[in-house]
């Protein structure tokens, strides 16, 4: 049985990547575990290091605990009786997101790890500081949702790369055919290039698609190069043309999201994306 955790603080935005979270963990037979992190203040500017009471840290929990109920129930209501019904786990602890997602995870098995975005689309969502820590701590692989992502059935999934680290990416490929066979998706290894490929790139490409048609046992992955000067407009035209459910890409050190996430020019994505951004790790 696969898991889903999803991260809310009981903003819209987090309820409404709830509601994503919940109908595909429907869609896939998966439970949810539904967690926030409650802030507890620890500093004053002025007076130093703050001994915060304990019983206003278990006001807080006790708060935190009353909104993942309330969510719980809003999320099982909207179920129909004739489908499949997540098993919903509640958590909640003091701590930052990362800290209290990257604790459960370490722990318990989690397949995914699923969170509003805070942002109008892909254009802004890396100005979410929270998404910006998720994705440089989380050992799980992310789903972003960002406010204009609709909940549809995933048929096709684009995995971004650039094929210059090709074992990584096959690790990360073999880790989402699960989720892709459950569905009957399609995977569309998607290639965003300037100009010619070299021919030592060609080369490396044809014995990729050559190593995934012996090992995936999946027939639906494809391949499609898509020729734009720059990733990120590539990256959206595709999203935006190809009919694709969800982008995945993989976050390592200065690649395509780094430069995003060091950047304080959300303007270089070219429009926005409203389907859903799961992003791997980079193996360590």
């Amino acid at each position: 049985m696969k898991t889903l955790l999803v991260a809310t603080d009981f903003s819209a935005n987090a309820k409404q990547a709830a509601e994503y979270g919940y109908n595909l963990a429907k869609q896939i037979k998966a439970n949810i575990v539904l967690c926030n992190a409650v802030i507890v203040p620890a500093e004053m500017p002025q007076s130093g290091v703050l001994v915060w009471p304990m019983d206003d840290i278990e006001l807080l929990l006790t708060g935190s605990t009353l909104g993942l109920e309330k969510l719980r129930s809003q999320l099982e209501k909207a179920a129909r009786s004739d489908e499949f019904k997540p098993e919903i786990t509640l958590i909640n602890e003091s701590g930052t997101v990362t800290d209290v997602v990257e604790s459960y995870a370490e722990s318990n098995p989690v397949d995914f790890v699923v969170m509003g975005s805070h942002g109008e689309g892909m254009s802004s969502f890396l100005l979410s500081n929270q998404c910006k820590n998720m994705i440089e701590a989380t050992t799980k692989p992310l789903m972003l949702i960002s406010p204009d992502t609709k909940f549809v059935p995933l048929r096709k999934i684009a995995f971004a790369t650039d094929f210059a680290h090709p074992e990584n990416d096959l690790e990360s490929l073999f880790h989402l055919i699960p989720l892709a066979q459950i569905l009957g998706a399609e995977i569309l290894l998607t290639h965003i290039h300037d100009g010619e490929v070299p021919d030592e790139l060609k080369k490396t490409i044809s014995n990729f698609m050559t190593e995934v048609s012996n090992k995936a046992n999946y027939p639906l992955i494809y391949y499609r190069s898509v020729r734009n000067a720059r990733v990120e407009t590539g990256l959206t035209w595709l999203c935006a043309h190809g009919r694709v459910d969800m982008l995945v890409m993989i976050h390592r050190p200065h690649d395509f999201i780094y430069r995003l996430l060091k950047s304080s020019h959300s303007e270089k994505m070219a429009g926005r994306l409203d389907i859903p951004l799961l992003i791997f790790p980079a193996a360590k």
